[in-house]
């Protein structure tokens, strides 16, 4: 037997009046994901708990059965172990953003979400960062995708416990690190001359100078959040007695996968965007079943619409799912192979953030009792047979039918 995990990243929501009431997940057309429902299981998932919004990356790891709140050690060092980036021991990671600013406030937190070509001439320009108060730390950056990029810095006595850079809203100042510990007053001055330095090579980048001429929003700054280490967890493979492997362009969730002890698979076109060619990545999931136990897709693209506010874009990238969907129901050996598909978390349009609302779950497969729910959504999957799940809950399920779950007590 194998199974698979797909999750949507993003895609629960609220009513919307636009909508007549319905979510975005309601008012699309969604005529495969409705069939998987019909078929399998289903019910509502609280990612880490009733009302706590989840990070992507904690939600990530509370999916794959570990106890996010104990284990999570910051954002940054998942960012650069999915950049494919080297962390060692005592090194303090970042999530980057190239962003906009202008007379200290962050005009656009994503420079109007700039192409990935740009932003990686702009990484480039950063890689020999030397900083004067603190020579003995190095910098070592990496772009990801569209505005993004991970951020390592590596040297003595060095600490994750500082506030970010990233005010987390346009239209505020540019934020100066402070040292939340007495031990972290070196990282917040190495931090702080790191910004200075990139703001000065940025402002001066004829990239810039060039999208200022077309109109386009400078990319002139780099705003940091979520400095951490590495955490130490067992890897689900072993945990599990699985051979695993997963598909995902985003270098966050490609961190949590590597910390799990997944495979990477490659997929041409996979861009963690609305435009990401999510046949392929279907393509890929079905032949990569034929070699591992468990495989877990990540679709990014109805996030990014749901931050962007474009309920129109999000409807689309739903529907473009629902095909991908449909392609696995007709290419997968689904006597053999158990689906499940999900959310790490809502963000709804009228907010444009990660909020604390359950999302909808179904699984599928050889002997999955079909609870008579008729379509995927946030509200029908509420009356399903799987009932209130945990985060953590959902893959303790699949590798229950997997029969890789050892009983516990006598």
């Amino acid at each position: 037997m194998k199974a698979a995990l797909i999750v949507c990243d993003g895609m629960a929501d609220r009513p919307i009046r636009r909508l007549g009431g319905k979510t975005p997940l309601e008012a699309a057309s969604t005529p495969n994901l409705d069939e998987a429902a019909r078929r399998g299981a289903t019910g509502i998932v609280d990612i880490l708990a009733p009302g706590i919004p989840p990070g992507s990356d904690v939600a990530h790891l509370a999916l794959f059965g570990y106890d996010a709140l104990k284990v999570y050690r910051g954002r940054g060092a998942l960012e650069a172990l999915g950049a494919d980036m080297e962390v060692k021991p005592g090194d303090v990671a970042f999530r980057g953003n190239f962003a906009t600013l202008n007379d200290g406030l962050v005009v656009d937190r994503r420079a109007g979400r700039i192409d990935s070509a740009s932003a990686r001439r702009l990484a480039e320009a950063l890689q020999n960062i030397k900083l004067e108060k603190h020579p003995d730390v190095e910098v070592l950056l990496r772009h990801t995708t569209e505005h993004r990029l991970a951020v390592v810095f590596r040297g003595p006595r060095l600490s994750p416990h500082v506030s970010d850079t990233d005010p987390g809203k346009a239209g505020l100042p540019l934020a100066e690190a402070k040292p939340l510990t007495v031990a972290a007053s070196k990282t917040a001055e190495v931090v702080n001359e790191f910004t200075r330095l990139a703001l000065k090579i940025l402002g001066e980048h004829p990239l810039n100078e060039e999208r200022k001429r077309r109109g386009l929003l400078e990319a002139n700054g780099v705003i940091l959040r979520g400095g951490g280490v590495l955490p130490e967890v067992e890897p689900l493979t072993a945990r599990f007695n699985v051979k695993a492997a997963f598909i995902a362009v985003t270098s966050l969730i490609r961190g949590v996968c590597k910390l799990a002890g997944m495979k990477p698979i490659k997929v041409e076109g996979a861009t963690g965007t609305t435009k990401t060619n999510v046949k392929a990545k279907a393509e890929s999931l079905v032949k990569a079943l034929e070699t591992y136990d468990f495989c877990f897709l990540h679709v990014k693209g109805a996030d990014n619409a749901s931050h962007d506010q474009n309920l129109e874009e999000k409807m689309a990238m739903i529907e473009r799912i629902d095909g991908m969907v449909g392609y696995l129901l007709d290419r997968l050996n689904l006597e053999e192979t158990y689906l499940a598909i999900t959310a790490d978390h809502a963000t709804p349009i009228s907010v444009g953030n990660h909020t604390g609302d359950p999302v909808p779950l179904l699984i599928l497969g050889p002997e999955v009792l079909a609870d008579g729910v008729e379509a995927f959504s946030e509200r029908a999957c509420m009356r399903g047979g799987l009932g209130r799940l945990r985060g953590k809950d959902v893959i303790h399920l699949l590798m229950n039918y997997l029969g890789r779950l050892k009983k516990f007590g006598a």
